[in-house]
């Protein structure tokens, strides 16, 4: 420990003075200040080791949003503020947990609710295979699993990965991930499903909250990180039944989603595809909502601590059918980084439903995690 070295060698070092003047007494407080020095050290020692061995961390993010929609409809609001609890048991097994307050209030009457977002334990099978079980984000997209606030641009979350992905999304089950070869791995889970009668997805997260459970959910995906600032994945789910039983035919789903995010000396591209495929029967219940897609492209530049974006997006949850009612938006902003992860945000947005404008804005945002 260089502690002790430098303690031991300072002791030393005055302990040869002594005996070079031969002073039978200062050498003998020498030794006593030696052995009290030692002493000293072998107890920070074993503080250290207690305090690392306990495995306890904490950590959170949080983030506040000014949304002026129209020029008239203005709204405030804490959106997230959020915990992360883990626990390392020991060298192959930890914990994981995600606690998260939304929209400030919480209660009966109140904008808000808590949710617990993660809580999970994981498990080394081999130095290349993970296992999973307890609830846990879905791997999909590029938001879902990392969402805090300095790691994307833009106030608010993509509309993509909200309509089509409805990020943030977690299932309760059980799951593997581990590693193919260099920069190439997968994440496979079994895991409970989504419940809807109408084919609205994001309405059928059941949040693992005495969730239905009758039709299960299977999702895989593999990622690519083998080039330096590239990655490359692809998820596949299928769900055996939205209606969870529930109805006189069972209506399977089927998800591909597809990204592409790309980093090199300050400049980011990303780039994402993700469509549905309900079975038709849904049609009697929600019309065209047998298909929903949606695709965004975003380049940005950072420079230190300012960072600018332009994103192009476009969704459909009802393009089942000949109607159009295909969502248009374009975004664009800047991103000012205080610390590398503490942000303040401003983006500005024009949005079009079937050809016609149907909505524009302005964000002003301030986030951070620790």
């Amino acid at each position: 420990m260089k502690t002790r070295a430098l303690l031991l060698a300072a002791a030393i070092t005055s302990s040869n003075l002594a005996l070079a003047d031969d002073n039978a007494q200062l050498k003998a407080e020498i030794e006593a200040l030696k052995s009290q020095l030692n002493s000293l050290a072998d107890t920070v020692e074993q503080q250290g080791v207690a305090s690392q061995s306990n495995g306890v961390h904490i950590g959170g993010y949080g983030e506040m949003h000014l949304n002026l929609v129209n020029g008239k409809d203005n709204e405030i609001d804490f959106h997230r503020f959020v915990l992360f609890f883990s626990k390392e048991f020991n060298e192959r097994t930890r914990f994981f947990s995600e606690f998260e307050l939304e929209h400030s209030l919480a209660g009966e009457g109140k904008k808000g609710e808590i949710e617990l977002e993660q809580a999970y334990i994981e498990h080394d099978l081999s130095a290349s295979t993970r296992a999973k079980a307890g609830l846990f984000l879905i791997p999909v997209g590029i938001l879902n699993e990392t969402h805090e606030p300095e790691t994307f641009y833009g106030v608010e979350r993509n509309s993509v990965e909200n309509k089509i992905i409805p990020t943030t999304w977690w299932e309760g089950g059980a799951g593997l991930s581990g590693k193919i070869a260099d920069g190439l791995s997968y994440d496979v889970a079994m895991h409970s499903g989504l419940n809807t009668a109408t084919g609205e997805l994001r309405e059928g997260r059941q949040k693992v909250s005495e969730a239905p459970a009758n039709k299960a959910a299977y999702t895989a995906r593999v990622k690519y990180t083998a080039v330096p600032g590239l990655e490359l994945a692809a998820t596949l789910q299928y769900q055996d039944d939205l209606l969870q039983g529930s109805g006189s035919k069972e209506i399977g789903a089927r998800l591909i989603e597809t990204h592409a995010v790309y980093q090199s000396n300050g400049f980011e591209l990303r780039a994402l595809y993700a469509q549905w495929d309900l079975d038709k029967d849904i049609n009697t219940l929600n019309a065209g909502a047998s298909k929903q897609t949606g695709f965004y492209v975003e380049p940005s530049y950072r420079m230190n601590d300012v960072g600018v974006f332009y994103r192009n997006s476009g969704w459909d949850t009802n393009a089942g059918d000949r109607t159009d009612s295909r969502f248009e938006r374009h975004d664009v902003g800047v991103n000012y980084w205080l610390a590398e992860t503490v942000v303040f945000k401003a983006d500005y947005y024009r949005q079009k439903e079937a050809g016609d404008l149907d909505e524009t804005g302005y964000n002003l945002g301030v986030g951070y995690s620790f």
